[in-house]
């Protein structure tokens, strides 16, 4: 704990006891703060300072652990509480930061209990808004889930007993499977307003969310127009029975239609507290209606009951109905079963209202899980005891009842003094159970009361569709996934009410009641629930098999592997239902999905597909560790200095273009310096240059240390960079252009880095381009001094991170066309084949594919006939002029031949990189070639697209750097085109066997 030590304790010794301050730990009250105090010198701060939280009695800037501190936003208007950084704790506290200001502010009554407030002061003269209507699991979940649909009272009577709760059990097994998939996710953190939404992009990621978003919005606007229309065809019927209709059926249902749905939009406007009180009132409407129907089944059967089929409770008519006899077009199973399912679609109703619970994760679980318990047993209780009271047919006239010399009776209502023989052989029964829609309103003790009941699960389902879809499209647009619907996120009052969201969904349900082609999207519109339910569980089972850390979830009622079933029976019935239907909602998500993953949206929500990601990279990396090495499965894995990258763009795009899909890239920044100077600078540009090559489609990863000197740095970058075998084999670094007039320990330390690499085995590759590599002095950077010093490194620009992304990217050779040129390769010497390797990898990129590869190795003209006849035989035995050479080592020359040997020690001692005149005898033969080589370049290579040379490799403490460094000058020079000199580690890259 950090604790500074203070100068008196506190007054009350009732509020102390031992260590432990318990009215700090229950909100007490803080002993009054002293008149004043030495801000100058911490140990003058008491308990009064708002710099100081007492924490188990002692004065401390550390707290205890807060709610607010692991929420990653707060509303707006509402304070933000936030613990002290580790900087603060483990070093200084800033003058003129956040924690300072707050620290040694010494108003009266400004305390801090637990944790300290930023942006208090811009908040405290404002009003605080008016408190929200939160609701319980009860009132805002169960009332919203049960409401039940038309099939309940019009077609499940129908279907046979067995039959229906084989139909039930199935459905009530894919929405109880997704009810607890959604309690697990919905208890995993802190839910917010969107719902379905909500859950499923906080947890698949925005692709899958927002195209999930999008269609389950649509389909609830949609949903209002088919619960509406099933309400104007229940009005309309009422209506034509008592010779009242208004115009003709089908605009009597557009015009009853457009009515019943702008009073909810006006129940939805009027706030979430009266369309509350309207499911309240629509729940004990059905409520009063099926209590109804109950009774009705206990009471004996009139004359006009019984001839339309209705005897009570009986056994053998249950019995009878326990075998389904199929009839009609949709006679089959799965045709009974698509009609019932539809019903089984709201019980996404109360989480798509999580911002307006008071605790969604207690309401959601309990208010689901209920709801779909008590419609369960209703259904059952229905399909039980409507299936023990009505015949399957009855003709319903008074005249069939059995008298002497009738004729033949069969059927169960013989027993019961009933003949509907000729109706049932005819098949022309308007009554029983599988001819009449209206049993239930028939068995019912009063009937009225039935068609209230159609009336209240028709609209509690309309209006929750309209809040749902209103709700999920605010959060949608909030997110900001697609373009042109940010204008549907504003919300208005102090619930954040969606007043667009509601009048579009009201325009989209108008205009599907005017139009009057349910039956056709009806299939479409259930087909895009079943995807909902098929992702939600997929959210939950994805959650659970990435192991993740973030994924816990206080609801433990759930199975990973159950809801994978659930996932996938979600998809096999949206096929059952109906096959086109479920091919169009796959390829609309699909659409959807495509377009978020073009678009890229800048979200990060801590998706599971993320940690899949890593687990998945983490396995396969681990798995690697087991493949043993082969010349056939050699990649080449660069660690580029590129210092930080958008210096040096050529040297980025020529590694990234031949190593993109193929192999590893990193890019290596040194920050040179003192680590407690560079490290607010190392957090600083680290995520700004990864954006930066993501933003140039450059697939590297981007290392960075902190070194006292450059080849410190290199040292660890070469050991510590990469991961198992994924680790760099080849060093790539820009040549160094200004050699000759920067400091001498410069280039030492440059050529100091080549020879590293070399000891620890890497390959070698020296880029060099006509105009130089660096453009950070046209960008007003600070730059690397060793690579290439400003001119004024004081009066360099630090470049600010969020700048990298914005900036325009600098354009290089190796982004566009090369067209019908050369790639040429002068392979001097046998490195392993490295030198062939890598442009050969270039050559199969597109914007080289036209270039012809020339390959030039050295040899005898004699033995032209024993080489490859494909190959350039260069003959060096000419000797060439040597006065640039010459004129170009003179200032680094040690002029030693007269001296005597102590001297010329002490001379190399104190300059290492001067140049022996033996070093030079020895070496003339190896400068002439360099000579030689760059007049062939110069001769053959002058309009070549690219020129590879094999590097020459000078002795280790027997080449200087300034003699090594000529060479590379003189080897280069005057070359238009860009040049790489590459040098394996002498071990093969390449082979000509299979195995």
């Amino acid at each position: 704990m950090a604790e500074l030590p203070v100068s008196e304790t506190p007054g009350d010794p009732a509020l102390c006891s031992g260590r432990f301050t318990i009215s700090t730990l229950l909100g007490g009250d803080e002993p009054p703060p002293p008149a004043a105090y030495d801000s100058s010198h911490p140990s003058h701060l008491t308990h009064g300072s708002t710099f100081h939280m007492r924490t188990f009695g002692y004065n401390t800037i550390d707290v205890v652990p807060a709610y607010d501190h692991y929420a990653n936003s707060t509303l707006p208007g509402e304070p933000r509480k936030v613990r002290p950084t580790l900087a603060d704790l483990h070093s200084f506290l800033k003058e003129g930061s956040h924690l300072h200001a707050l620290a040694f502010d010494s108003r009266p009554g400004h305390e801090m209990t637990d944790g300290l407030v930023e942006d208090e002061a811009g908040t405290g003269g404002e009003k605080s808004p008016a408190e929200p209507v939160r609701f319980g699991w009860v009132k805002g979940v169960m009332v919203s889930v049960c409401g039940w649909k038309v099939q309940q009272w019009e077609r499940e009577p129908g279907l046979h007993p067995v039959l229906t709760w084989i139909i039930i059990l199935l459905s009530v097994t894919v929405t109880s499977i997704t009810g607890l998939s959604i309690s697990a996710i919905s208890t995993n953190g802190k839910v917010k307003s969107g719902g379905t939404y909500f859950l499923i992009s906080r947890s698949l990621g925005p692709e899958l969310g927002g195209s999930i978003g999008l269609i389950f919005a649509f389909a609830n606007a949609v949903g209002v127009a088919m619960h509406t229309v099933g309400f104007a065809e229940t009005v309309r019927d009422l209506i034509q029975e008592h010779g009242a209709p208004i115009v003709d059926p089908i605009n009597d249902i557009r015009i009853i239609g457009v009515v019943t749905v702008t009073v909810l939009l006006g129940i939805s406007l009027a706030g979430m507290e009266w369309e509350s009180k309207a499911q309240v009132l629509f729940f004990l409407v059905i409520m009063v209606s099926f209590a109804n129907y109950l009774v009705g089944t206990l009471i004996p059967p009139s004359e006009d009951k019984a001839s339309k089929g209705f005897f009570s409770y009986r056994g053998d008519i249950f019995v009878q109905n326990l075998v389904p006899d199929w009839r009609g077009v949709d006679g089959s199973f799965f045709g009974m079963f698509s009609i019932f399912f539809p019903s089984a679609t709201g019980i996404l109703a109360g989480a798509n209202i999580s911002g307006d619970l008071r605790d969604p994760a207690v309401a959601i679980p309990k208010g689901t899980l209920m709801a779909i318990f008590w419609t369960t047993v209703s259904y059952l209780a229905i399909s039980a005891t409507i299936g023990s009271c009505v015949v399957r047919d009855a003709s319903g006239d008074l005249n069939d009842t059995m008298t002497p010399g009738s004729g033949a009776c069969e059927g169960l209502a013989c027993g019961y003094g009933w003949n509907f023989t000729h109706c049932s052989q005819q098949h022309s029964c308007r009554y029983g159970l599988i001819n009449y829609y209206q049993s239930m309103s028939m068995v019912s003790g009063f009937a009225p009361l039935i068609t209230a009941g159609i009336f209240g699960a028709t609209l509690s389902s309309a209006l929750a569709c309209l809040v749902s879809a209103a709700k999920v499209f605010q959060c949608l647009c909030m997110d900001q996934l697609y373009p042109l619907i940010g204008f549907f996120g504003k919300g208005y009052g102090k619930n954040n009410e969606p007043v667009r969201g509601y009048l579009l969904a009201y325009a989209i349900a108008v205009a599907f009641i005017i139009i009057a082609e349910l039956n056709t999207i009806a299939p479409i519109i259930s087909n895009f629930f079943l995807c909902s339910y098929a992702l939600i569980n997929f959210s939950c089972f994805h959650a659970s098999i990435t192991n993740s850390p973030g994924w816990r979830p206080s609801f433990r009622y759930y199975s990973k592997w159950a809801a994978l079933f659930g996932a996938v029976i979600s998809v096999v019935i949206m096929f059952l239902l109906t096959w086109w239907a479920a091919l169009i909602a796959i390829g609309v998500v699909l659409f959807l999905l495509l377009y978020v993953i073009y678009k890229k949206p800048e979200v990060n929500w801590g998706s599971s597909v993320q940690a899949g990601s890593y687990n998945l990279a983490l396995s396969s990396s681990v798995g690697l560790n087991d493949v043993e090495d082969h010349i056939k499965n050699y990649r080449p894995q660069c660690l580029v200095l590129t210092g930080p990258p958008n210096f040096r763009p050529a040297l980025v795009d020529f590694v990234g273009t031949f190593t993109r899909n193929l192999s590893l890239m990193i890019c290596g920044h040194v920050l040179v310096g003192p680590r407690k100077q560079r490290m607010p600078e190392l957090r600083l540009i680290a995520n700004g240059h990864t954006k930066w090559l993501n933003k140039r489609k450059i697939k590297a990863f981007y290392s960075e240390v902190i070194a006292e000197d450059l080849r410190s740095g290199v040292q660890i970058l070469m050991q510590a960079a990469g991961l198992g075998r994924m680790k760099p084999n080849i060093l790539v670094v820009g040549f160094k252009k200004n050699w000759q007039s920067a400091h001498p320990a410069t280039v030492e330390d440059y050529i100091g880095i080549l020879h590293d690499a070399f000891d620890f085995n890497y390959g070698v590759c020296v880029m060099r381009m006509r105009e130089g590599l660096n453009i950070s002095e046209m960008m007003q950077a600070h730059i690397n001094p060793v690579f290439d010093p400003a001119e004024d490194p004081k009066e360099a620009i630090a470049l600010d991170p969020e700048a990298l992304v914005r900036e325009e990217q600098a354009s290089t050779i190796f982004q566009s066309e090369q067209g019908k040129k050369t790639i040429d390769i002068y392979w001097l010497f046998d490195d392993g084949g490295l030198t062939l390797l890598i442009p050969y990898l270039l050559g199969r990129k597109k914007r080289w594919s036209k270039c012809a590869i020339r390959v030039f190795v050295g040899g005898q003209i004699n033995r032209m006939d024993q080489e490859r006849k494909d190959q350039h035989i260069l003959a060096l035995s000419q000797r060439p002029p040597t006065k640039r050479f010459e004129d170009m080592i003179a200032p680094f020359r040690l002029n030693d031949g007269f001296k005597d040997e102590a001297t010329v020690t002490e001379m190399r001692r104190d300059c290492p990189w001067k140049i022996s005149d033996e070093e030079i005898n020895k070496n003339r033969v190896k400068s002439l070639r360099q000579v030689r080589l760059n007049e062939i370049l110069l001769d053959y290579s002058r309009d070549a697209a690219l020129v590879v040379i094999t590097l020459p490799i000078g002795r280790k403490g027997k080449c200087p750097s300034s003699l090594y460094m000529a060479w590379l000058e003189t080897l280069s020079q005057d070359l238009r085109p860009p040049v790489i000199l590459i040098r394996g580690n002498q071990e093969n890259v390449l082979t000509f066997y299979c195995q």
